[in-house]
């Protein structure tokens, strides 16, 4: 199957019109927010089309989504532990993160997180009125278990419930947290009484060297919480959907979910989620084939152009995570490649603590644009 990667002109880009091909003048390459510049895996065109013809648009409804995601597991990661009756369809995982953490925390009470993260781990769960306890990956860019003890300690230490969001694969770092690595967090989970709640949007997109482990399938995970969705793997940001799904545990708290969170989800957005999952595989192994091209076209090009960047390619997700500090471009170097290369990429202060002086770039385009991208950058700092 032909590289995904490969198919767009960077005049068919420019002619879509979502966030990141808008928010910047037509001069700038947008290598920053998580959108791919790929056209769409034909079972998902096939399945919104015959949607529209039928005239399919209501509410979502039923379990296909669920099961597709079930089969998805079972063949892809070897997991047989996803139970259809223990899910629910989100709007979208950051959403469900918010429903999961409502559930299982109250108003004040404290979310450990991993800096670097995902900036919205902090804006979503502060506007949930909950408190961010912080607990940075270490200087591997690897879950530090130590730090993560204190964290749970800390947060427990005042008494009510605390929750410990799990960004697995990690976005920015694009880590694969091992079966080690999750067993021995659902263990001090339970020491502490730490409820786990995992966004693991990037989970389909692990490089054939890694092996993404659901954290629901390690020892110990049966009060876990997860969030999952085709959303990342396939492009479909634009068709909101997810699913929630509880451990053994966690149904209980799962079955609290209310009704009209149900009433979120995009209907076309599940058909689209569920084409993908259950017929998008090889045009998945296609694009993961290419994104492995580009992380070392990426590697090969700061080599060569802008050596001073310490970049150690990550084993999933299609976002790179540049260390920029050598290059005295101060906190935010984001802001320079902009200014002076007309390149748009992540503002590493975003991700809070370990940030600073980082910057993270979508791989996730054409060689060319990415080629480009570095050649700009380098002339940015020459």
């Amino acid at each position: 199957m032909t590289n995904p990667l490969r198919v767009l002109t960077l005049d068919d880009l420019r002619r879509r019109t979502s966030m990141k091909w808008r928010t910047y003048p037509e001069d700038v390459l947008p290598l920053w927010v998580a959108e791919m510049d790929v056209p769409l895996a034909e079972p998902v065109v096939r399945a919104v089309a015959e949607a529209m013809e039928r005239g399919d648009t209501g509410y979502a409804a039923g379990t296909g989504y669920a099961e597709a995601l079930a089969a998805f597991a079972g063949k892809r990661w070897g997991w047989d532990g996803l139970a259809v009756d223990r899910t629910a369809i989100v709007p979208d995982v950051m959403l469900g993160v918010v429903e999961m953490l409502r559930l299982v925390t109250g108003p004040g009470d404290p979310v450990i997180v991993n800096p670097p993260v995902y900036p919205p781990f902090f804006a979503f769960v502060t506007h949930l009125d909950r408190r961010i306890v912080e607990a940075p990956l270490g200087p591997d860019l690897r879950l530090d278990l130590a730090a993560l003890e204190d964290a749970f300690r800390r947060a427990v230490g005042g008494g009510g419930r605390a929750a410990y969001l799990l960004c697995s694969p990690h976005n920015p770092t694009g880590t694969v947290h091992t079966a080690g690595e999750l067993a021995a967090v659902a263990r001090l989970a339970e020491r502490y009484g730490v409820r786990v709640v995992a966004d693991e949007i990037h989970a389909p997109l692990v490089t054939g060297g890694a092996r993404f482990v659901p954290y629901l399938s390690v020892p110990g995970a049966e009060r876990g919480l997860s969030l999952m969705s085709a959303s990342k793997g396939w492009n479909l940001a634009g068709l909101k959907a997810a699913l929630a799904v509880a451990g053994p545990g966690a149904a209980a708290d799962l079955a609290r979910l209310p009704e009209e969170v149900g009433d979120g989800p995009s209907h076309v957005g599940v058909l689209a989620h569920t084409a993908a999952l259950r017929d998008g595989t090889a045009w998945l192994d296609a694009l993961l084939a290419g994104l492995d091209e580009n992380r070392r076209l990426l590697t090969r090009l700061l080599a060569e152009r802008l050596p001073g960047i310490v970049h150690r390619a990550g084993e999933a997700t299609y976002l790179a995570w540049l260390d920029c500090r050598a290059l005295g471009l101060g906190d935010d170097p984001a802001e320079v490649f902009l200014r002076r290369g007309r390149v748009a990429l992540s503002p590493g202060p975003d991700f809070g603590t370990g940030g600073a002086g980082h910057v993270r770039l979508n791989l996730a385009t054409t060689p060319e644009v990415l080629t480009e991208a570095v050649r700009r950058m380098a002339a940015a700092v020459s």
